[in-house]
């Protein structure tokens, strides 16, 4: 990464505690849900078999978790460029399933901002809704910022 990128990317991340993150919005559908077991391999039939998932728990297919997970990794990249990209970590908890027709929106929050003379480290809580304000899946996500 070059200076330059560095300083203007640096400028731009204005970052504060108490500050909410960007969000994503995304219709769940089945056809991404089959397309996510195409890249993925992941093809359980809780995912790609309408049939036997109706008779599943969840009384139909439901979203794979890491499909649903990729809008926080989303938002992260939109609020903080290459650095999400080169030393994001995110540890979440799994809450609910997503189904094809649900509409998910990230959620985040700067809660720290850790600085020194090198680094800032910005932890976040993050998060995914489904459209009816439940959460899916909640975490945190953590972020270095080089100067």
């Amino acid at each position: 990464m070059s200076e330059i990128y560095v300083e203007r990317i640096m400028s731009q991340l204005d970052v504060r505690k108490g500050e909410v993150l960007r969000s994503v919005e995304k219709r769940i559908t089945q056809s991404q849900i089959q397309k996510y077991a195409e890249a993925s391999g992941d093809f359980n039939p809780v995912h790609v078999d309408p049939v036997l998932a109706a008779s599943s728990r969840f009384g139909g297919t439901i979203a794979h978790g890491m499909m649903v997970a990729a809008a926080i990794s989303e938002a992260m990249t939109a609020g903080f460029g290459a650095y999400w990209m080169e030393t994001g970590k995110l540890k979440i908890r799994f809450r609910a399933p997503v189904s094809p027709g649900d509409t998910i929106n990230t959620f985040g929050k700067i809660n720290r901002v850790i600085a020194d003379e090198s680094t800032t480290e910005v932890r976040c809580s993050v998060g995914v809704k489904k459209q009816t304000g439940e959460s899916v899946i909640t975490g945190e996500a953590t972020v270095t910022l080089t100067q």
